[in-house]
């Protein structure tokens, strides 16, 4: 079986399918995000080498019907779960 995508996922990723960082393919290869040491879940977008993430904030709502996200900085490690 031959891999024709990198084991190592992109520099900076997001899960809005409206952003320009939005990629399909590498989100279906299930990414996980530890942030400063800690595993999250609730992670809507990525930045490694700004060192940054940007977390959803409970389930409220924008006006525009997206979830509240809040940025923080710190180390940024992303992976690709196995399974």
């Amino acid at each position: 079986m031959s891999e024709t995508t990198s084991d190592t996922p992109p520099d900076r990723l997001s899960v809005d399918p409206n952003s320009p960082f939005y990629d399909a393919d590498v989100l279906a290869r299930n990414v996980g995000v530890r942030f400063k040491g800690q595993d999250k879940t609730n992670v809507e977008e990525y930045c490694v080498s700004e060192g940054w993430v940007r977390l959803t904030v409970g389930a409220s709502k924008d006006r525009h019907g997206n979830p509240l996200t809040m940025k923080l900085q710190g180390a940024v490690e992303p992976y690709f779960r196995e399974g």
